[in-house]
């Protein structure tokens, strides 16, 4: 914990409100969340004397707190450009957010005591301190179609804001993340190493789910491809768990910004609506109970269209039915296809818990594809521009 305290102590002083050397030191260094790629800390300094004699102490302030991560370098092979991207963001957000009609913060980089993005600590490991959105809190899943609706809202604010943010001016800090086809390969490369006695039921019928639909899974990079769809700033992992609520309820923060990159919104949105509407969640074990709930589905387009549909185009909306059906797909390919590898990628609790997850998500595809005419008809009404031909 010595470490840790040091490390920190390093963006003590960038952090202090007073702007000069922080005199006192960091009080705790405690574990934050349960996030699979980056090892993250709340940290909590003692205010500084200018900051205290400037105003009255507040019930629950005694000290001042930022979050500090260590990137993970086996996933982000060049973490500079992951602070890099988010010194873009953090710079452009604070050009754009003044006027806004209600509360929203994006966490913002914090400059280290000698005025520095980050720190490398002896092993090699990057640090980086960001801002802590106080006043606010995640949920794994979405609890009503208000918090439905809220979740929309808060991607169409983050859309929004970073939608004159030219595509170019970020850094690609993952290339191939998204990009389905990419994915399917890496799955072929790693069935061939498969032996046919291992194919138990379940590993069965996720090599059937897959192959029916391998040809399909091309359709947002062929879409782009075409020219019809473009790039555009992007989250990149908009989970339900990293959109902020309020102690009102309402979205205040879109936060777990190192995905961020250039990409088709739709890969957002399709991420969204997958983790957001299915209630049983992704590490459910009842996978065969697990169904997508276009009632939450109905509030969180609702949302999101509130304010993206300034910026959408006709085309946009034309692929919204396929993106909400992809998301779930590639997500279950990328969980089977990393059990085959021996999971490698993502944590796992178990030996089995990869094709557990991956089970889920092509349940939650399945289910997708059921309602197929609803959730189309659901995207038309609330396209303003429904009546003309995409």
């Amino acid at each position: 914990m010595s470490q840790l305290h040091a490390i920190a102590a390093q963006f003590a002083a960038g952090f202090a409100s007073s702007g000069q050397a922080a005199t006192a030191p960091v009080v705790t260094v405690e574990p934050l969340g349960n996030g699979n790629i980056n090892t993250t800390y709340l940290v909590t300094i003692s205010p500084s004397p200018a900051s205290v004699s400037a105003k009255a102490a507040e019930p629950g302030q005694s000290g001042q707190r930022f979050v500090l991560q260590r990137i993970n370098t086996d996933i982000f092979r060049q973490p500079e450009l992951v602070v890099q991207n988010m010194t873009v963001l953090s710079e452009h957000l604070e050009r754009h957010t003044g006027d806004l009609p209600r509360r929203w913060e994006t966490p913002r980089i914090l400059p280290t005591n000698s005025g520095d993005s980050f720190v490398v600590d002896e092993s090699g490991g990057y640090w980086r301190a960001i801002t802590f959105i106080e006043n606010a809190q995640v949920f794994d899943t979405v609890k009503s179609p208000d918090h439905a609706r809220e979740v929309g809202y808060g991607l169409a604010m983050f859309h929004t804001l970073l939608s004159t943010l030219p595509a170019d001016s970020l850094a690609d800090t993952l290339q191939g993340f998204h990009i389905t086809p990419g994915y399917l390969a890496e799955y072929e490369q790693t069935l061939k190493s498969l032996p046919s006695s291992s194919r138990q039921p379940d590993i069965q019928h996720c090599l059937n789910f897959i192959e029916q639909r391998k040809a399909w899974a091309h359709v947002l990079e062929n879409a782009k491809a075409a020219g019809e769809l473009q790039l555009r700033p992007i989250h990149g992992d908009p989970k339900v768990n990293n959109i902020m609520l309020g102690p009102n309820g309402q979205a205040v923060s879109l936060i777990d910004l190192d995905t961020v990159k250039p990409g088709l919104v739709h890969y957002d949105i399709g991420d969204c609506l997958r983790s957001g509407c299915n209630p049983l969640g992704e590490e459910t074990q009842n996978w065969r109970s697990v169904e997508f709930d276009t009632q939450l589905a109905k509030a969180m387009l609702e949302g999101y269209l509130t304010l993206a549909s300034d910026f959408l185009t006709k085309q946009d909306y034309h692929y919204l039915y396929d993106a909400i059906r992809l998301i779930a797909f590639e997500l279950g390919l990328r969980f089977f296809s990393d059990y085959l590898a021996g999971s490698v990628y993502f944590n796992v609790k178990h030996p089995e818990h990869n094709l557990d997850r991956a089970l889920v998500q092509f349940q939650l595809t399945a289910s997708i594809e059921k309602q197929e005419t609803e959730l189309k008809a659901l995207i038309e009404s609330l396209n303003p521009s429904s009546d003309q031909t995409p």
